[in-house]
């Protein structure tokens, strides 16, 4: 496991657009019927990484309190699942059951999605207004495995509370960490 952190994508950048396939419902789902009126939050993230498991919950929380706010949430994985079988398609609907996802967990077959959000870590979160550009990315909050911080989610909840106020966010924002993503080996 490489700790790697987010590579901070350009605030103001657009959301790239996609078609993935959802590994819950099978169906493919496009970014545009995903996004929400008020905004976006697209999360990568995988089954395995211990990072991802220690903040599931929180983040299940978080979209549970900001859907119903006109915000749409979206998880997606990218990883090499030839070299990473945990992080396989059934796998990740098993995943979604369990932890009781309430938003799509799409499949990055050919990992040009993350490539497009130069996503570089799981967890991996991007906000996006609803206009869908970029004004957050970064951390959920400080909480890491074994750091003894609890999980609140305070870094986007503060992200997404200025942008439903229509505040302006501060431009310095911690980056997430996590394992890299799993990139196919060339």
């Amino acid at each position: 496991m490489a700790l790697t952190p987010s590579n901070m994508l350009s605030l103001g950048t657009k959301a790239p657009d996609f078609s993935l396939q959802d590994t819950v419902s099978a169906n493919i789902l496009s970014l545009h019927e995903l996004k929400g009126e008020n905004g976006t939050v697209i999360m990568f993230i995988c089954n395995h990484c211990p990072f991802v498991k220690h903040v599931n919950q929180g983040m299940v929380e978080l979209a549970k309190d900001y859907q119903s706010k006109g915000i749409g949430f979206v998880a997606i994985s990218s990883n090499d699942v030839e070299n990473y079988p945990a992080d396989a398609p059934h796998l990740m609907k098993e995943n979604a059951k369990k932890e009781g996802f309430t938003f799509p967990y799409l499949y990055d077959k050919t990992q040009e999605i993350a490539k497009a959000y130069d996503a570089a870590c799981t967890p991996d979160f991007y906000i996006f207004d609803g206009d869908l550009k970029l004004i957050y990315r970064g951390q959920l909050d400080d909480s890491r495995p074994n750091n003894g911080i609890p999980v609140t989610g305070s870094d986007m909840r503060n992200a997404l509370d200025a942008l439903l106020n229509g505040e302006q966010l501060p431009a310095h924002q911690k980056p997430s960490i996590g394992c890299n993503i799993k990139w196919f080996k060339v």
